[in-house]
């Protein structure tokens, strides 16, 4: 379940930062009050963690374990 919230929160920052990169436009910023705003930099902070935390998914084994038993 971290791994879907963490991969969502991601891809909403790619795409906040593709739009601030092909249109300057921070989307994010827009909808919640300013780039400054509490709820803004909160989600910034939750983008940011959930960046580091897809990093582990580079370097976890992704096999389910229980089919590759089952199928032995």
């Amino acid at each position: 379940m971290m791994d879907k919230i963490a991969l969502i929160l991601s891809i909403i920052g790619g795409l906040n930062w593709g739009l601030i990169g092909l249109f300057q436009f921070d989307l994010v910023a827009f909808l919640l009050g300013g780039s400054d705003s509490l709820l803004s930099r909160i989600v910034y902070g939750l983008v940011g963690l959930s960046a580091l935390w897809c990093i582990s998914l580079l370097f976890r084994d992704t096999e389910d374990h229980r089919q590759v038993e089952a199928a032995h």
